[in-house]
């Protein structure tokens, strides 16, 4: 396999991930039951050169892609030719280990303006008498 080189933020050696053609699923006629287009990408993270900050966003990540035991699993079969789908499939995996590279941002807690304030009791009481005027209305007897 040659070298993937630098893709994303973050460089992966090509001899940490795993890829091997498979078969593609689903309909094609005869060529899709003899050739193996699709590929299926495997990527340890635990066995990775990453750095341990990285590898513990990675396996914090809530993604289906990636199992208990720490490996990222992708299967491209998108594309006719096994190249095309190796390319997708290593794209997919920049994507997702570049998705941890930046810290999320810090929230800057700020205070609700006076006039959103009155906007929010305004639109409060304007439901209640919407609510009051739901019930059954009953006259008084009249004396």
């Amino acid at each position: 396999m040659a070298a993937l080189g630098k893709i994303g933020k973050i460089d992966i050696p090509d001899h940490e991930i795993e890829i091997k053609a498979i078969r593609a699923q689903g309909a094609g006629g005869q060529n899709v039951n003899k050739v193996s287009s699709a590929v299926h990408l495997r990527f340890d993270i635990t066995a990775s050169s990453l750095s341990d900050i990285h590898k513990e966003r990675l396996l914090k990540l809530h993604d289906q892609r990636i199992t208990r035991e720490g490996v990222i699993i992708i299967k491209a079969q998108q594309y006719r030719s096994q190249e095309k789908n190796r390319e997708e499939a290593l794209r997919r995996l920049h994507e997702l280990v570049d998705s941890i590279v930046e810290l999320p941002r810090k929230r800057k807690p700020t205070r609700p303006t006076p006039s959103s304030q009155k906007k929010r009791l305004d639109s409060k009481t304007h439901k209640g008498q919407i609510k009051i005027m739901r019930k059954k209305w009953v006259s008084e007897p009249v004396s």
